[in-house]
């Protein structure tokens, strides 16, 4: 049974800074594709980044290139969203995702499991 478990999310004011954690069990961590989603009020769930197997490649969407950095551990199966520079805009639910395909397409055209989300809200 695949679980992948969030952590790190809370409140913070503009500018600060947030690294979110994500924990893997039940999967060849090692051979997925990890991603990070979000998801704000009233708002479709969007891409935030995602981190290739080996960790040497790394996309991301525009609106959090240059503030947001993915990073992975694969000995210890955790996979790491850290965010700075943050903005009021940033405020959603964070969700932790692997595609599930080991070595499978990059980017992965899905991703077949998914955590529960950690909320990370940015005050003005």
């Amino acid at each position: 049974q695949v679980q992948l478990v969030e952590s790190g999310g809370g409140l913070v004011q503009a500018g600060g800074s947030l690294r979110l954690s994500c924990a893997a069990s039940g999967l060849t961590f090692s051979r997925n594709v990890m991603g990070w989603f979000r998801q704000a009020p009233g708002k479709e769930r969007e891409f935030v980044g995602a981190i290739a197997w080996s960790g040497r490649s790394t996309r991301y969407a525009d609106s959090v290139k240059g503030r947001f950095t993915i990073s992975r551990d694969n000995a210890k199966n955790t996979v790491s969203l850290q965010m700075n520079s943050l903005k009021p805009e940033d405020t959603a639910v964070y969700y932790c995702a692997a595609d599930g395909t080991p070595y499978g397409a990059w980017p992965p055209p899905r991703y077949n499991y998914w955590g529960q989300g950690t909320q990370v809200t940015v005050s003005s």
